[in-house]
C-alpha cells in the first residue's frame, strides 16, 4: 500500500491530468524507484514533480526579492535619510 505523503490528501479528488513520453529506461528508472519507495508510479511522479515546482517557485521568489532589497539597498545610500540632529551634532563635533 502507498505511504500517504505530505502535501497530497488522499481525499481530495485529482480532476487535472498530466501526460509524459518517456523512454523505456526512463519509465523503468521511475518504476524502480517508486517500487523502492513503496509508492505507485502516479505517486512518485506527483511528489517529484510537485517537489520540482516548489523549490523552482521558491527559487524565483528569493531571487526577487533579493533584486528588489538590493535596489532599494542602493537607493537608501544614494539618497540616506537626514541624521537625527544629536547625530549630526556629534559627527560635526568629531570632525573639528
Amino acid at each position: 500500500m502507498a505511504r500517504s505523503e505530505k502535501g497530497l490528501d488522499p481525499k481530495r479528488q485529482r480532476t487535472e491530468r498530466l501526460e509524459a513520453r518517456v523512454t523505456p529506461e526512463q519509465k523503468a528508472q521511475i518504476e524502480h524507484a517508486a517500487s523502492l519507495e513503496g509508492r505507485s508510479v502516479t505517486d512518485f511522479v506527483l511528489m517529484a514533480v510537485r517537489d520540482a515546482a516548489l523549490r523552482a517557485i521558491d527559487e524565483h521568489q528569493r531571487l526577487v526579492l533579493s533584486v528588489r532589497d538590493a535596489r532599494l539597498f542602493v537607493e537608501a545610500l544614494n539618497a540616506p535619510p537626514p541624521l537625527a540632529p544629536p547625530i549630526a551634532d556629534l559627527i560635526s563635533k568629531r570632525g573639528s
